[in-house]
């Protein structure tokens, strides 16, 4: 069913979802770079110069925005009485200002895993989110409906949603996005203190290794900052597990060879869930499964095995 969708923000994440979308429903843009509307609107897309223009009207309306502007953002579409959802990296902070506002019944916080290192709108992809992981956050305020219009249109666009709580997401997302970026810094910082050696010898793992430092700076460091907690947890335990190797480096190396392949190998079997019961759909997200369909009575989901 196509609706009146408004994007707000169109760089990397948001440009891609504008574009993807644009094949199914009717988008309406709006980024507060005057030089990244021209480009959206060259590329055919529908543009508003205000964000006021840009949700009026809308169903749904995704935030695609840096994060420190994102709660004023969020709560300024909310206003306009849109569903919304976001795309930010970290959760919970924008649920104490969403609520501040009274307005988080029909707000459900979301966050494609599906960046890249380059940023922008002219680094957009229509096909970003193919079989992309998509988190939608079910609180206890959450408005259900609310929820599955969001999951609709995102198992629309070939994403597959996973169910969670915000602070669920932000422990998970701290040891698989934040935690990964520090690395990534400190393995390129300690190869350039290496000298010019070390930089000429760097090849394969070097280079995979550190492939999110490539990432415009602001970017992690604003939800590193954001998720300080969490991050600071993960980083502790990858820190405990570094010194007990320094004494031997096998078994911190075979697990970690283990749960890679694991990971790699995965399978999904369909499983039951009923589309009304959010304590189910928790519990699918919770055991790493995810929804690929919304229909009108059904749910479409896998769990891995």
């Amino acid at each position: 069913m196509s609706e009146r969708i408004a994007v707000i923000g169109l760089g990397l994440i948001g440009g891609s979802l504008a574009r993807r979308l644009a094949g199914s429903h009717e988008v309406i843009g709006y980024d507060a770079a005057p030089a990244t509307r021209d480009l959206a609107r060259a590329a055919g897309l529908t543009v508003r110069d205000q964000l006021a223009e840009a949700v009026q009207d809308a169903s749904v309306a995704f935030a695609a925005v840096p994060l420190p502007a994102l709660s004023t953002v969020v709560c300024q579409a909310l206003s306009a009485g849109a569903v919304v959802t976001d795309v930010g990296s970290v959760k919970s902070p924008l649920y104490v200002a969403v609520r501040a506002q009274g307005l988080g019944g029909r707000f459900v916080g979301g966050h494609p895993m599906a960046g890249t290192e380059r940023s922008g709108f002219s680094a957009s992809d229509p096909g970003l989110y193919d079989g992309a992981a998509w988190v939608l956050c079910l609180e206890p305020d959450t408005d259900l409906a609310s929820w599955l219009r969001v999951a609709r249109t995102v198992t629309g666009i070939g994403a597959r949603v996973v169910p969670s709580t915000a602070a669920d997401h932000d422990a998970a997302v701290a040891r698989i996005s934040h935690l990964p970026h520090l690395l990534a810094a400190a393995l390129a910082a300690a190869a350039a203190e290496a000298g010019p050696l070390a930089l000429t010898l760097a090849a394969g793992s070097f280079r995979d290794g550190t492939r999110v430092a490539a990432t415009a700076p602001e970017l992690p460091t604003s939800m590193c900052r954001a998720n300080r907690l969490a991050v600071a947890a993960a980083a502790a335990d990858t820190v405990r597990r570094l010194q007990v190797a320094q004494g031997d480096p096998g078994p911190l190396i075979f697990s970690g060879h283990h749960a890679r392949l694991a990971w790699e190998n995965r399978h999904a079997v369909p499983a039951d869930v009923p589309i009304g019961d959010a304590d189910a759909l928790l519990d699918l997200g919770r055991r790493g499964g995810w929804i690929e369909r919304v229909g009108a009575d059904t749910l479409s989901v896998l769990v891995p095995v």
